[in-house]
């Protein structure tokens, strides 16, 4: 390492040491619920009326989580983005929102008027989108963007709920592309699916797109970022506060890591605390000195290495911060168990790069790195997380 990396290295430890006797008092301050009005994802129903003309329909729940307090909700709004993959010219749309409060009828005119979720209790409502327009049928998703005031305890505080809602589904009878990899001695064949949501389960994904197509003996495997999606493990960076520690320690990172930026390395904080990360950057810088890198991820935890930060995955999810899969073991059995098919929850790159982030007891990690080192599921557009591995 050049001396001026040292002395920096060395001055940004100090200055860590310095402000770290503020993290207690910040540290409780964020673990304050604050207004603690959770909103659901929902379900949601699509119908086309005409051929120019579809209806997206979602019910969703408004939850007080206080064990104590009364939340106000004094605001309520919806707006969309359409993905398609042709042109959106010509392509018009209304979205109208319907309270179904259990003790207030609506009002006519649309109009949203306070209401007071009592300690415990849910209130709902109607998201109705009418879409209008040519080529229709192209359209990949809705990604609706619900955004509401809470009123409470602690003051006013704006909150949104993001929801995709998928409106294109490929064909699971189809017949997937096969190819030979002769070093593995397996032939894979990436599978298309809609595009996945939180509303998606990687059980019922792997019914629908890959047990068609599978035979005694395979291997599926499901991407950590598609899992982590349908876990709903993906943050809107603008309800992302960063820290005193986050401000600081993501100017150490690598320009393209995902913990470069004061959301990113948020996210982290907020997983495993700001004590833990301070200390695996302390401990992680003075091991760099002496020529050992890597150290802070393995002292941060697996997260560290999982999230993806803005433009990190496909559409609209490039939009967002996706943390790694909970419990990806769990999932892995579950699959094998519902479905017969032996799993793994893998992490794979355009740079060769295999992690199995979890498989079956069943799955040489050899044949999972040798077949997917190719990255057959690919980083971009492709829409195919789930790979289906044929040992020959």
């Amino acid at each position: 390492m050049a001396i001026a990396e040292t002395i920096f290295t060395g001055l940004g430890v100090a200055a860590l040491i310095v402000g770290a006797g503020g993290l207690g008092i910040e540290w409780q301050h964020r673990r304050r619920p604050g207004n603690k009005l959770d909103l659901t994802p929902g379900e949601w129903q699509q119908e086309f009326l005409s051929d120019d003309r579809l209806q997206i329909v979602g019910v969703m729940e408004f939850r007080n989580q206080t064990t104590s307090l009364e939340i106000m909700l004094p605001d309520v709004r919806a707006d969309i983005t359409l993905l398609s993959g042709g042109s959106l010219s010509g392509i018009t749309y209304s979205t109208q929102i319907i309270p179904m409060h259990p003790d207030a009828p609506a009002r006519e005119d649309g109009y949203w008027f306070g209401y007071i979720v009592k300690v415990g209790k849910t209130t709902r409502m109607k998201v109705v989108v009418d879409i209008s327009g040519p080529n229709l049928d192209k359209l990949k998703a809705a990604w609706v963007r619900v955004d509401y005031l809470t009123y409470g305890p602690q003051g006013r505080i704006p909150k949104v709920r993001h929801v995709v809602v998928p409106l294109q589904f490929p064909d699971g009878a189809a017949a997937p592309n096969w190819r030979s990899v002769p070093e593995a001695g397996t032939q894979i064949a990436p599978i298309k699916t809609h595009l996945l949501t939180n509303s998606d389960d990687p059980v019922e994904v792997v019914k629908r797109y890959v047990l068609p197509h599978a035979q005694p003996g395979d291997v599926v495997t499901i991407g950590e970022t598609p899992i982590a999606i349908m876990q709903g493990r993906f943050i809107d960076p603008a309800e992302v506060k960063p820290g005193w520690v986050a401000k600081r320690v993501c100017y150490f990172f690598m320009p393209t890591s995902s913990l470069a930026t004061a959301c990113g390395m948020q996210s982290l904080v907020d997983i495993v605390g700001p004590v833990r990360v301070v200390v695996a950057f302390l401990v992680g810088a003075i091991a760099k000195i002496f020529g050992k890198p890597g150290v802070f991820y393995q002292l941060a935890g697996e997260q560290a290495r999982l999230i993806d930060d803005v433009t990190g995955t496909l559409p609209p999810y490039d939009q967002f911060i996706v943390l790694g899969p909970d419990d990806p073991a769990q999932v892995a059995a579950r699959i094998k168990r519902e479905t017969g098919l032996s799993a793994a929850i893998v992490d794979v790159n355009d740079l060769k790069a295999v992690k199995i982030l979890a498989a079956t007891p069943d799955i040489s990690p050899a044949l999972l790195e040798q077949s997917l080192r190719s990255n057959p599921a690919g980083n971009a557009d492709e829409q195919t997380p789930v790979v289906l591995i044929r040992p020959m």
